[in-house]
């Protein structure tokens, strides 16, 4: 048996910082994901059956620091390292007053769940992929814990895979409203479902990929997780980037047309609004569930399209997210415009 473990950090009223709390009181509590299998054995009349280890479904390890306020949704990120036919997946609460005991939320597998006990009223299963085996809790109370809000986006450069030294990347990242993300930042989005097999930097120098899906172009049958080529030359080596954005204050809306990139920039101009970010994109996509299934110009000179519901004639992917048309030739007269105002 293996888990994950939350360190979860509530804060009642005031700012949301990890050192200065205003008119609030911090609440502690440690959650836990386990997942299990069972032992397998083999009959043999020579000798006694001796069972199979444990498979370890969750990968990796991790300590995750979650803060919110009440009345917040929380998540609580648990992916599953391989997906055996049969298995269930416990979440418990472990209660501070009672060492060591554990306080069932929720009992679930791939086609029941069951809640215990006030909590597990309002708890969930996210299912933001078919490895996501994430937590949600509706409606934060003062004995629960928090949560963050985060995007993370995979770039690539107009000139092709590859082609970002660190101090470029993190300038590719500025430029569409974002900035390198953190290896936190993208463990978050590895649980919510960013599998992207292009390796990329983030904000400590370090370069990395995010597998949910194991397959031969790919590393192989390496197992689902955070792939790492370590720390790399800043100034030398060229790797693609890794964005962080967040909620924007405006909106992004898209103009229908067949505009060559000159008239989706006029396009939005007269609509008194700016062409989109990537980053904007991916924050309405995120944080407002934006939905359009039309390719359209950004201001990086991408097409690209977001999808909040999954269907066969928008990308025929069956995960959400922003789906890429890449870099196309900036006279052809094929797609609208995303704005942004």
């Amino acid at each position: 048996m293996t888990g994950q473990l939350h360190h979860l950090n509530y804060t009642g009223a005031g700012r949301m910082t990890p050192f200065i709390v205003n008119c609030s009181v911090i609440f502690w509590l440690i959650s836990s994901c386990f997942t299990w299998s069972s032992a397998l054995y083999t009959h043999n009349r020579a000798a006694p059956a001796a069972p199979k280890k444990l498979q370890y479904l969750l990968e990796p390890l991790v300590y995750a620091e979650v803060t919110g306020r009440r009345g917040d949704n929380v998540t609580l990120p648990c992916i599953l390292r391989t997906k055996p036919n049969h298995y269930k997946i416990k979440w418990t609460k472990l209660e501070p007053e009672h060492i060591g005991h554990e306080n069932i939320i929720m009992i679930s597998n791939a086609k029941d769940f069951k809640p215990y006990g006030h909590l597990g009223q309002r708890a969930s299963l996210r299912k933001a992929h078919t490895m996501d085996a994430s937590l949600q809790i509706s409606h934060l109370e003062l004995k629960d814990g928090g949560t963050y809000r985060c995007v993370v986006f995979p770039y690539q450069s107009k000139n092709g895979r590859y082609k970002f030294t660190f101090h470029e990347a993190k300038e590719a990242c500025a430029e569409q409203d974002a900035a390198l993300a953190t290896y936190n930042q993208l463990y978050r989005a590895w649980t919510e479902g960013l599998d992207w097999c292009n390796a990329g930097w983030i904000h400590d120098g370090t370069v990395h990929y995010p597998i949910i899906h194991p397959r031969p172009v790919c590393g192989g049958q390496l197992l689902p997780g955070i792939r790492t080529y370590g720390p790399k030359d800043r100034n030398r080596d060229q790797f693609d980037a890794f964005c962080f954005t967040s909620q924007t204050p405006g909106s992004v809306f898209y103009i229908s047309g067949s505009f060559s990139f000159d008239q989706a920039v006029h396009a939005c101009k007269r609509q008194g609004s700016d062409m989109a970010l990537v980053g904007q994109l991916y924050a309405a996509w995120r944080f407002q569930n934006y939905d359009q299934c039309d390719g359209g110009w950004l201001k990086d000179g991408s097409v690209r399209f977001p999808i909040s519901n999954p269907r066969r004639r928008c990308g025929g992917i069956p995960e959400a997210g922003v789906r890429s048309f890449g870099f196309p030739n900036k006279t052809t007269h094929l797609y609208g415009a995303y704005c942004y105002r």
